[in-house]
Order: structure tokens, then sequence, then C-alpha cells
């Protein structure tokens, strides 16, 4: 391509979901709310998980991380689509763009091994019992959770590198959102050789290898689970993995849906209604799900509660 038709981009116009005024207002009310209810939700979860010893078990350490990665998530993007939305202007600095690019990667990644650690845990739980306090000791949670975060950060940093690196061309108009690095790499103008293969192995390797310690995990606890002779103890097993597997699916069928698909050109106003559905509504599902029917959170709810009625009327 001649060098006239490359450009040194320094804003973005995300064109967003609609270009109808009064769509964007109802919008901005829905993603509001939905908004609101995630922050409030996972806050709430995080929360509860500190103020009860009850819950201080591996399973809610790693869940108490997975809400701190949603608030973070939806709050590198909604406010800005809010924000878009009010306005009707999509514009976006270049150097927000590559910001916001970096942090919705990073975050992620981490989902993604935070949800693996979860299901390794959950493995350990119900296949080794007896060992199981030891093995998940407070020193191997944290060398879990911060693994997750680290390679987050440092697979998040090789991609977005890797793609702001290069020269961009034609319009600044994104047909999406928010900055999503495959959408906003398709806006490079040169045949990026080795570039493209770096970021498709990086996104292969996180999504693949942590969902084959999912698929591993699950594996080995429904052979634990059909081993047992109580039905009480097959019910007990599958009802802690089933809210786990429930956001697991849903997370994960999304993102493969939408980063493995490759050599073949994607409908992007598809994609980025599909977006919404993993970057706002799960988020402010999961800890609905994780609570929905959890005995132990309700029990902690309860207790908070009557707590702070007592503190009242003292």
């Amino acid at each position: 391509m001649g060098a006239e038709n490359i450009t040194s981009v320094t804003d973005f116009i995300l064109m967003g979901l609609s270009n109808n005024r009064e769509t964007q207002i109802l919008l901005f009310v829905v993603f509001l709310f939905m908004y609101s209810a995630t922050i409030v939700g996972n806050l709430l979860i995080i929360i509860l998980v500190r103020v009860d010893s009850c819950l201080h078990t591996p399973m809610y350490f790693f869940l108490t991380h997975l809400s701190g990665v949603e608030i973070c998530f939806v709050t590198t993007t909604v406010p800005q689509m809010l924000t878009h939305l009010m306005s009707g202007n999509g514009a976006i600095s270049f150097t927000r763009c590559a910001a916001q690019m970096y942090a919705t990667t990073c975050l992620g990644c981490t989902e993604c091994l935070l949800l693996s650690a979860m299901a390794y845990d959950r493995c350990l739980a119900i296949c080794s019992p007896l060992v199981y306090a030891a093995i998940m000791s407070k020193k191997h949670q944290w060398q879990l959770t911060s693994a997750s975060w680290a390679i987050g950060f440092f697979l998040a940093s090789i991609n977005v590198t890797c793609t702001i690196s290069l020269p961009f061309c034609g319009t600044n108009h994104i047909n999406h959102f928010f900055c999503e690095q495959p959408v906003v790499f398709k806006k490079t103008c040169v045949e990026a050789r080795y570039t493209e293969p770096v970021i498709f192995v990086g996104c292969t390797l996180i999504l693949v290898g942590s969902f084959s310690i999912i698929l591993v995990s699950y594996g080995l606890i429904l052979y634990s689970v059909f081993q047992m002779q109580s039905k009480r103890g097959r019910h007990k097993a599958f009802s802690t993995c089933a809210s786990h597997l429930v956001v697991v699916v849903m997370f994960y069928g999304v993102l493969f849906f939408l980063y493995m698909r490759t050599g073949v050109e994607t409908a992007l106003d598809s994609d980025k209604h599909i977006a919404v559905f993993y970057l706002v509504v799960t988020p402010m599902l999961n800890p609905f799900i994780y609570s929905l029917r959890n005995k132990d959170v309700h029990r902690a709810v309860t207790k908070v509660l009557r707590r702070l009625d007592f503190e009242e009327k003292t």
C-alpha cells in the first residue's frame, strides 16, 4: 500500500450500537442500570466474603478476585459507552483507545485463568477431599491468583503492543462501542505477517489452555461423582459446581465464537451486539448466579442484616 494512504492516527470514532438518538437514550438508561447492578452485586460478594468468616474458603477467595475483575472490566468500558450514548459523539483518542484495549485484554485473560483456577479448586475439593486443605493452602491460593493476574498483564502487553506498533490507514471509524483489540487490529494497513500469528497464538494459549484445564477438571469431577454411593454426596458435589459451570459456559461460549474465527470476514454488527453479552450481561449476572442457590451466601446476608439491625436498635 502506498505511503500516501498511511496516516498517523490520533483518534478514533466509535460508531456504537445505534445512530438513532432515541435508541441511544434508551440504551443509556438500560446500560446505566446494568452497570449499577454489576457494581453493587460484585461489591456485595466481596464485602460478604470479607466480613463473614464462614466464607473464608478457597472457593470464595477466588470468587472475590473474579468479582474484582468484573468490576474493573465493566468500569474500563461502560462509563465511556454511557458518555458516548449521552453525548452522541463516539470520539476517543488513540492513547485512550490503546489503554482501553490493554485493560480489557488483560482483564479478559485474567478472568479466563481465574475460572480455570476455580475449576481446579473444585476438582481438588471433590476428588481429593482428604488432602484438599493441605494442598489448597492460603499460599497456594495467592500463587494461583497472582499467576492469573501476571499472565494476563503479560499477554495483554504483547498483544496490544503488537497492534499499536502497526500503522493505521483509511477511515478512523470503528464499528464497535469500545476499543476491542481484534476490531482495532483490522484497521491496520500493512500485512502483519508476524504480528497476527503472535496475537492469535496468545489468544489461543489463553482460551484453549484455560478451557482445557476446566474440561480436565470437570472430567475428573464427573468420574469421582459417579463413583459415589451416596445420592446426597452426588447432589452436594453437583450443587457446588453448578454455578461455576453456568458462568464458564456463558463466558467461554461467547469468547470462542468471537475470537477463534480466523481467515473469515466477520459480521461486525452482530459481533458488537454479542460483545454486549460478555462485557455487560455476564458480569451483572455472575453475582446472582453464584448466590441464587448458595446457602452459605444466604446465611452470610442474613447474618449481616441482623448485625446491622442490632446496631440500629442499640
